[in-house]
């Protein structure tokens, strides 16, 4: 298996490496230190797994995690991350990750995420309510949308979560790869489909629907 491990700690990136590097069946092909860097590599590296990092700088993974699959289709995710928060599992699955693994999980546990979802099973660490996966699945096929989010366009959410994270329209245009008056474009779009009217809006209804986490704006 080629792995790439997206972190912005050196020192979580070099334990992770001498795990991994000493499994006969895992080879560690390259290192991001965080989001923009990491959607860059993937396209390169074309890894088998990525192990992700959800708190990373200039992106974070949660959003890189839709950018990832767009660019490199079969790239099994495993998001490694120190949130035991379930919306943030969630939101991995919806993305596209395939397994969600706590940094305070022991090491058996990081090396079954990575073999599990390489072989295109879930897997979520067993602090975290495995029944989300189970919800999740069956929610993906019955139900309706919940939110007036969930009725925006894949980019308009992109543009919306890329927003309310901080980025700035220009930063935006350049992870998109779009032009800065495309970003507005989308932007006038969904704040009417939406009902918001500024940036303090877009944030409040973020947090509602657990799109962020109240304490990145504490």
């Amino acid at each position: 298996m080629k792995i790439m491990i997206a972190d912005d700690h050196q020192i979580v990136r070099e334990g992770l490496k001498q795990l991994l590097n000493g499994q006969q069946d895992m080879e560690v092909v390259g290192e991001a230190q965080d989001g923009r860097e990491t959607i860059v590599k993937a396209k390169s590296l074309r890894p088998d797994v990525l192990l992700l990092d959800v708190t990373m700088p200039r992106l974070n993974g949660l959003e890189a995690i839709g950018l990832i699959k767009e660019a490199v289709p079969d790239v099994r995710i495993v998001v490694f991350s120190m949130h035991k928060k379930e919306a943030y599992a969630r939101q991995a699955l919806a993305a596209g990750a395939l397994g969600y693994v706590l940094k305070a999980s022991p090491s058996s546990e990081i090396l079954a995420a990575i073999r599990a979802v390489y072989s295109r099973e879930y897997f979520l660490s067993r602090e975290i309510n495995a029944e989300i996966i189970d919800a999740y699945l069956e929610n993906r096929k019955t139900s309706s949308p919940v939110h007036r989010y969930d009725l925006l366009s894949e980019r308009e959410q992109q543009v919306f979560r890329l927003i309310v994270e901080g980025n700035s329209t220009k930063e935006i245009a350049d992870i998109l790869c779009i032009s800065p008056k495309t970003v507005e474009k989308h932007r006038s779009n969904f704040m009417k489909k939406l009902g918001v009217n500024d940036l303090v809006g877009m944030v409040k209804y973020a947090i509602k629907i657990n799109i962020i986490d109240p304490e990145h704006w504490e």
